[in-house]
């Protein structure tokens, strides 16, 4: 969500006052947290953005974003991975179960996790725990988007 660089930028608007712009939604606050195993060992980094709504966004047109939608609701827009060594173990599925049911998302009505296609392990993981495929086809980005709603 947002291109290579979202676990530091994600990490830097937690600290942050974010209320920006984002591909036609502003940006309220973020959230990232690390999944640990029984053993205490990291296995997962899930985090994102909370926005005042989501939008279908379709690049830029004269430094403007073109948005195709809207949903009018608090949304979240998530990213997720896992260390290699544990995929198949369920801890991404886990890991977005947890983000919906944490108190520090209770607000959130809208969750949306951006897949690049062809990633079919991680559309089985969003499909796991609850989301379903807005669209099977990609957008500009090559994203498909899959989404959980409260």
């Amino acid at each position: 969500m947002g291109g290579p660089d979202w676990p530091e930028r994600e990490l830097a608007l937690v600290d942050s006052n974010p209320e920006t712009e984002f591909r036609g939604r502003l940006t309220l606050r973020a959230h990232s947290w690390v999944l640990l195993d029984q053993a205490g060992v990291p296995v997962a980094k899930i985090g994102g953005d909370v926005y005042d709504r989501w939008t279908s966004y379709a690049g830029e047109r004269d430094g403007a974003p073109i948005v195709l939608g809207a949903i009018d609701v608090i949304s979240m827009g998530l990213a997720y991975v896992v260390d290699p060594q544990r995929w198949g173990q369920g801890f991404g599925s886990a890991a977005l179960r947890a983000v919906i049911a944490h108190p520090a998302t209770a607000d959130v009505e809208l969750f949306v996790a951006g897949v690049d296609a062809g990633n079919l392990a991680s559309s089985r993981c969003a499909l796991s725990a609850g989301f379903h495929v807005i669209d099977p086809v990609p957008d500009f980005e090559e994203t498909v988007y899959h989404l959980y709603r409260r």
